[in-house]
């Protein structure tokens, strides 16, 4: 699997798309983007206690002439859904990328609920739902994600995956 290859595409464009910052609670499928907007310096990177931080993070850099994006675990979309009512209020545009988990090969009993329901729950919160079933795929959703968001001011979620992302192992 060549997941440096489709981040780093995933990565161009959204710099590509404009954006200058990232919000984010570390996650291993999101590594090598968190890495990647670590390491440039033009990039803002936050680190977030809890996913529904990110909410008004992206609405403070909405309203300062910045274009931001989320990074998240399935689970993570259930601790913002209050939050996320902010995104239709407020009628601002939003990118939220997500990790999915409680899919294929799921070792982890806990991820499933929120993972089977992920999508759902962003659409009866407004967002425009993608989903990226391969690597192939990535890098134009996400470009499709940014432009239907800032063209229109709506939210659009990208869901990655769990099989494309590969198989999550316990380690000991």
């Amino acid at each position: 699997m060549s997941s440096i290859n489709w981040q780093q595409a995933v990565y161009d464009v959204i710099k590509s798309g404009g954006i200058d910052l990232i919000g984010y609670v570390p996650d291993a499928g999101h590594a090598t983007l968190i890495n990647t907007a670590k390491a440039d310096d033009a990039m803002h990177d936050v680190v977030m206690t809890t996913e529904e931080e990110g909410i008004p993070l992206c609405a403070g850099a909405w309203l300062g002439g910045m274009r931001s994006l989320l990074l998240m675990q399935s689970s993570g979309v259930g601790n913002c859904v209050n939050m996320l009512s902010l995104q239709r209020s407020a009628r601002m545009p939003m990118v939220i990328l997500v990790t999915m988990r409680g899919e294929y090969a799921e070792f982890n009993p806990w991820q499933i609920p929120m993972g089977s329901t992920t999508q759902a729950v962003l659409e009866l919160c407004g967002f425009k739902v993608e989903r990226v079933e391969s690597e192939g795929e990535a890098a134009e959703t996400v470009q499709a994600a940014i432009d239907f968001a800032f063209n229109s001011n709506v939210g659009v979620a990208v869901l990655l995956s769990q099989k494309m992302l590969g198989r999550k192992k316990w380690v000991e």
